[in-house]
């Protein structure tokens, strides 16, 4: 996870919120399942002092159509297809928040696909790797041989915009690398 390489405490809180809510909108989209998710936490669970809640939603955009996680195989390949030797973007909405105040933001990064036979989707879905992803691919995984080139934050592609986490953190007065818990 990438908290753990960025050495950030945390825990785990499930939201329960439905994050497959589209508007149409893919930054509003992802900014609002990110604020979402934090908010039903933040309400429910008794915070520590100095205790934030984060939230983050990731869609995968193409000719600003919102591709979310494949219900099925057969949309995933639709979706693998659909991104084939094409441009698309990768936009994650991320919400940081407390009982006093809190920092909604979202980044975008360009992705490149190479071009995929229908062999190769049929392949890297029997990996399964698919499920549970936005765009039905997983950079940081087996889809990182999906991709031809990346512009902009990598991290943001795998589903955590570093970058603008740290100005989410900065906003509460966290300093780069205030964070920083003792090596394990």
């Amino acid at each position: 996870m990438i908290l753990d390489l960025l050495r950030v405490s945390y825990r785990v809180v499930v939201s329960g919120h439905d994050e497959d809510l589209h508007d149409g909108d893919p930054v509003r989209t992802a900014e609002t399942n990110a604020r979402g998710k934090a908010e039903a936490v933040r309400v429910r669970v008794d915070l520590a002092d100095g205790e934030l809640v984060l939230g983050v939603d990731t869609v995968v955009v193409l000719e600003g159509r919102v591709l979310g996680k494949a219900a099925h195989e057969d949309e995933a390949r639709a979706y693998l297809s659909a991104l084939a030797g094409r441009r698309h973007e990768v936009c994650s909405g991320l919400h940081l928040c407390d009982d006093r105040g809190s920092f909604t933001g979202h980044a975008v990064t360009g992705v490149t696909f190479r071009p995929l036979a229908p062999a190769d989707i049929d392949r890297y879905l029997g990996s399964g790797e698919w499920r549970e992803r936005a765009g039905a691919y997983a950079i940081q995984g087996i889809g990182s041989a999906l991709v031809a080139s990346i512009d902009g934050d990598y991290f943001n592609v795998v589903g955590l915009p570093v970058p603008l986490l740290l100005d989410a953190l900065a906003s509460f007065g966290v300093p780069t690398f205030g964070w920083l818990r003792a090596s394990p």
